[in-house]
């Protein structure tokens, strides 16, 4: 076997980072305290990622940095100067999830290596040529896929000259990555901008199958599904972790390391994997990499489990019923053993530092010959290197500006900075009354820069060019669009001139022609795409794409993005692709010539005005419309009112159209809400109905949608749609009065994320 596998580690902090190197990572990813999805990890800041990049680059381990949430407008001229220093650093590469993001760097920073986050929903093979051609180099699999489906990404990725790496430890999120908004839709905490509240882990009243956790799953483990995984194609073993400590992030890397060497060196799995239970763990699933999605996956406690497990191991090692004092002195030893395993480790890791490098400089030059600067550069490992410059002119008396201690201090000290500490600048061997034209000396540092940067290029500061913000196609009144996805809704057709969005369904049959014959039947409607296609759904998709070629669609999956794109049909892009700034609307006009986009709604209104239109393109926003929280790939009804099925199937997805609702302890319900052909869901009771942004910006917009599919509703009664078309209608010519009955129609409503925002 020659396969090269990276195992991949988090590291939420230094000491943590420290440990992974140590443990024996091929990369480790981290965040700063800005921009990434970890809000609630330690985090490390820009002068301590050069150190642990220098540190780590000893050890042969590659460092990538999290850039992975949503960006908004206002944030790229901050970001903009991170880049700018970013790019200046060894640094080997750069995780995101923003589209705008992936724009700027493709165009702006071309020598970082940009790598696809998970929150990008990366689940179907259109989606990896659609990233490629923004510019990642790798992605990484959503957390849902089983073999098969990783199996076949990763070939597509291979033909794209793409890597794939795979989660194979760590918690799991009982929704899909990046099309969560538990809280973003009430308090403003979204997982897409790193402030998860992680409602999947609360506590709700105790449901009708008595459970009192019903949305926590066990943590992903795929420590015996290594070979399937190589076999796969699979590049990068990747373990989550970045809010977890040094001594679990040791432990877990330890294992794996041990795990996937030996199996390189005897074709065997030799580890039992006994030591991942003595770190914190929810006990383990790999029920999605199975493919078999059933109700063991659940466990009725968000908290340690290592304690639980010992327990139990004793029990079943001993053959005995435990006592409570036994009870104790197991969850004792445990304790120790934890203890011992953290002072271990930072006994491993208190030598290594990411402290600057020291520097001097000696400043050397008598008359006639160049001025040359010798420096001395001393690294954390005690070792010292030497670097000699010169000038090209030579060095001439002068009675004027002759070069001194304080014309070098001027010109070199930005040295001091957070790769060096430069504490000494030494002119013994320089003959007084000396000088060369001081556009040298920015030369010679210059120079100095490059040598120190590894002899890498110092790339001048990126400012970005002003945004147009070009005025809308028609300005005239804004249109009004409708989304169904019931047919018999269709004669809503003859009700309005508006245009009509047909929803298609998340899953089918396989082969299933019977939406190519509908569309071909109903040309008016225009298909709308969901987000959410993976394996024979997304080829069925991609079908209906193909055979009807429509003049127009909305799609919110980037996989259907890229095909229509090479089939030339206009797209525009769907409110859950969560576009947030106006370079994402940039990234897909140029790469893929989308016409226009829906404006995220997790954002406000001063965080929406800002957006600048591209030319020719269309801005819309869905101002009525159940608020999704999460979808997922697994069942809630198993854990809320129980079913007699014992695993998830392609029949549950097509036929099993349940609803019921669960309650936290603030007394909060949600709807869970599976139509047919649809993903598991749950949805906020209120829906969301925005009258406000009419007003506000109705100027900035083309369109507003108004979302007619009954989907979230539940067991609620649902207003007449044909009222409600014309009432918003009405409301887009001017008439005020029409906000009372919409309002008396929608009685439980709310806009807060218009002025939460992200």
């Amino acid at each position: 076997m020659d396969h090269k596998i990276e195992l991949l580690a988090p590291g939420g902090d230094v000491d943590a980072i420290k440990a992974a190197i140590i443990a024996g990572a091929d990369a480790v990813y981290c965040g700063l305290d800005t921009f990434n999805a970890r809000n609630r990890a330690s985090n490390i800041s820009f002068e301590q990622l050069v150190g642990i990049i220098r540190l780590a680059h000893q050890y042969q381990c590659e460092i990538f940095l999290t850039l992975n949430i949503v960006i908004l407008e206002h944030e790229f001229k901050s970001l903009t100067k991170l880049l700018n220093k970013l790019v200046n650093t060894t640094l080997d590469g750069v995780i995101v999830q923003d589209l705008g993001l992936l724009y700027i760097l493709r165009k702006h920073y071309p020598t970082l290596d940009i790598h696809a986050s998970t929150q990008l929903t990366t689940h179907n093979i259109g989606q990896i040529p659609f990233l490629q051609k923004l510019g990642a180099s790798r992605v990484n699999l959503s957390r849902e896929l089983n073999l098969r489906e990783i199996t076949a990404m990763a070939k597509v990725g291979h033909e794209n000259d793409v890597l794939t790496e795979v989660f194979v430890h760590g918690s799991l999120c009982v929704a899909f990555s990046g099309l969560c908004y538990s809280t973003s839709a009430s308090v403003g905490n979204s997982g897409n901008r790193g402030r998860c509240s992680q409602a999947c882990r609360e506590e709700y009243e105790t449901t009708a199958s008595g459970n009192n956790f019903p949305l926590n799953i066990k943590d992903n483990s795929a420590f015996f599904d290594l070979p399937a995984l190589i076999d796969a194609g699979v590049h990068s073993f990747k373990i989550e972790g970045r809010i977890k400590g040094a001594s679990y992030v040791h432990t877990v890397v330890d294992s794996f390391r041990k795990q996937i060497d030996g199996y390189f060196d005897t074709g065997e799995l030799l580890e039992d994997g006994e030591r991942l239970y003595k770190v914190f763990n929810r006990d383990f699933s790999n029920a999605f990499l199975r493919g078999d999605l059933n109700q063991s996956m659940f466990i009725d406690n968000p908290r340690d489990n290592s304690k639980n497990h010992a327990v139990d191991k004793y029990t079943a090692d001993n053959s005995q019923n435990i006592s409570v004092v036994q009870i104790h002195e197991v969850e004792k030893s445990l304790s120790d053993e934890k203890s011992a395993m953290q002072a271990s480790v930072f006994d491993k890791i208190k030598y290594l530092s990411i402290e600057k490098q020291q520097l001097s400089l000696h400043v050397i030059g008598t008359e006639g010959q160049p001025l040359q600067i010798k420096a001395i550069v001393e690294d954390t490992l005690q070792e010292t290197k030497t670097h000699l410059i010169s000038s090209t002119s030579i060095l001439a008396k002068t009675d004027n500006n002759a070069i001194d201690q304080a014309a070098i201090e001027k010109r070199f000290k930005s040295i001091n900075n957070a790769h060096f500490h430069l504490f000494d600048i030494n002119l013994d061997n320089f003959d007084s009354g000396l000088s060369i034209p001081f556009k040298e000396l920015t030369l010679l540092k210059n120079e100095l820069l490059r040598v120190l940067n590894n002899n890498q290029v110092i790339h001048p500061e990126v400012d970005l060019p002003k945004l147009v913000h070009h005025e809308k196609i028609n300005k005239a009144q804004n249109e009004l669009s409708i989304l169904i996805s019931d047919i018999a809704d269709i004669h809503l057709l003859n009700e309005t001139d508006a245009d009509i969005y047909f929803k298609l369904p998340d899953a089918y049959k396989r082969g299933c022609t019977k939406y190519v014959d509908f569309f071909k039947e109903n040309p008016r409607l225009i298909p709308w795409f969901p987000s959410v296609l993976i394996g024979k759904d997304f080829d069925v998709a991609l079908n209906i794409l193909e055979q009807v070629k429509p003049p127009l669609i909305v799609t919110n999956n980037t996989g259907i993005a890229n095909r229509a794109s090479e089939l030339g049909v206009d797209w525009i892009a769907g409110p859950f692709l969560n576009t947030t700034n106006s370079y994402a609307l940039l990234a897909m006009q140029e790469a893929f010539n989308c016409r226009g986009a829906f404006i995220s709604n997790e954002i406000n209104h001063k965080q929406i005005k800002s957006i600048a239109r591209p030319k020719g393109f269309k801005l819309l926003y869905s101002i009525y419309h159940p608020i999704l929280l999460m979808a997922s790939r697994q069942c809630f009804f198993q854990q809320s009112v129980g079913c007699e099925k014992p695993r998830i199937d392609n029949g549950c997805m097509l036929s099993c159209d349940k609803s019921t609702s669960i309650t936290n302890l603030k007394g909060e319900s949600f709807a869970i809400d599976k139509q047919k052909a649809g993903y598991p869901s749950i949805y906020n009771q209120d829906q969301f109905l925005n009258i406000d942004i009419i007003d506000d910006l109705a100027s900035l917009f083309d369109g507003f949608m108004i979302d007619l599919t009954n989907i979230g509703a539940g067991d609620k009664t649902s207003p007449d749609k044909s009222v409600l078309i014309k009432q918003f209608e009405q409301l887009l010519k001017g008439d005020s009065s029409t906000e009372t009955l919409l309002h008396k129609l929608v009685p439980q409503s709310t806009n807060v994320q218009y002025f939460n925002g992200l």
